[in-house]
């Protein structure tokens, strides 16, 4: 099955009245999914791509005061894995706000990177997960990680772009 715009359109159109009814301001619709996205990319992504990078430097089983008790790369595996959840839903946000705004969905830079970083995401989660104790395995994830976060960081970069030229 393919998915459309018509799709996302339609999916959009959803959510649209239910949002529109709770009269928040205008601003808040223009620039919350960007303030709320920005710091899931920098807190929760940062902070997990050091502490992935910290794992794969061998320094994974410490406890840094951030970690809430928990060796870094479990903390690292948890950041991510809660990132990607906040990323998914704010796709799904970021577009049903476009389209209550009356722009156009999946006609910019900001949603082609938007798969992109997604897809990256999804590859790092599989890879992370399967990996096991592979050299290789691990160096891929860390550069690839390292990458991921370069393109969701253009992402943004985008997303700015998109929300100025409105």
């Amino acid at each position: 099955m393919l998915v459309t715009p018509q799709a996302f359109s339609s999916y959009a159109a959803i959510w649209t009245p239910l949002l529109a009814s709770f009269g928040a301001p205008d601003f808040l619709l223009h620039w919350g999914h960007g303030a709320a996205m920005s710091t899931v990319l920098f807190t929760m992504g940062g902070y997990g791509a050091y502490l992935g990078w910290q794992t794969r430097l061998g320094n994974g089983e410490d406890v840094l005061p951030l970690n809430l008790g928990k060796p870094s790369r479990e903390m690292h595996s948890l950041l991510m894995q809660g990132a990607l959840f906040f990323f998914l839903l704010g796709g799904q946000g970021g577009f049903v706000l476009l389209a209550l705004q009356g722009q156009p969905i999946l006609a910019s830079n900001h949603s082609s990177t938007a798969v992109i970083g997604l897809a990256l995401l999804f590859a790092q989660a599989v890879l992370g997960k399967t990996m096991g104790d592979s050299e290789v395995g691990r160096t891929v994830h860390a550069f690839l990680g390292s990458f991921t976060m370069l393109a969701l960081v253009a992402h943004a970069a985008y997303g700015l772009q998109l929300g100025l030229s409105f």
